[in-house]
């Protein structure tokens, strides 16, 4: 956990758009990610107790960095939506939904989904749901269900865990959970859903 806090400790944050997003070493591999720091990300994730679904759901931009250690521990299968720049037929098992998230919008396309599929979404961060949200859509399309959803970080205050929960009734766990201010200002306020109070810029 105190690996975790000091990643954002060394965060800086920018604008894109409607809210202020961070950069870090965890989510933007800058600086490099540290074997040890994805070591301490992955080993919390796990650490929440057995995965319910017996596939995992991820995000290739971000939450794929935490999915390919996670499947060797746990040999779950991997389900990955990507943006990708060319189309797959239908018929493969690809599904298409539409995204829009903190700072981009546009189309996921969702490989490696079949009926009765019972999944774990893992991502590295929560701040509007808009990523997860689609991921579940995703689900539904090809009667899949989702079980659980898992995340490093969750950016309190930006309405995700809310949306996610009256949309889909789905609640997310996450290891920690920061608040950006409008001035930029980064303050960790929960750790495993317990109380830490720590200001840093």
């Amino acid at each position: 956990l105190q690996r975790l806090v000091e990643v954002y400790e060394d965060a800086v944050t920018i604008s894109s758009g409607e809210h202020r997003t961070t950069v870090n070493e965890l989510t933007d591999q800058l600086p490099a990610i540290r074997a040890t720091t994805l070591a301490a990300a992955v080993t919390l994730l796990v650490k929440m107790g057995p995965f319910l679904g017996h596939k995992l759901l991820v995000e290739e931009d971000k939450g794929a960095l935490f999915a390919g250690p996670i499947s060797i521990m746990t040999l779950l299968p991997i389900a990955m939506a990507r943006l990708y720049t060319y189309d797959i037929p239908a018929e493969l098992g690809s599904v298409v939904v539409p995204m829009k998230m903190e700072y981009m919008q546009g189309n996921l396309r969702v490989n490696g989904l079949v009926k009765g599929d019972q999944l774990s979404i893992i991502d590295d961060t929560l701040s509007t749901g808009g990523t997860l949200i689609s991921l579940i859509k995703a689900a539904e399309i090809v009667g899949a269900t989702v079980t659980e959803i898992r995340v490093v970080t969750e950016k309190l205050g930006f309405g995700g865990r809310e949306k996610i929960r009256k949309s889909t009734g789905l609640e997310v766990r996450s290891v920690i959970g920061i608040r950006v201010d409008s001035e930029g200002k980064i303050k960790v306020e929960e750790v495993n859903q317990k109380p830490l109070i720590r200001d840093f810029d």
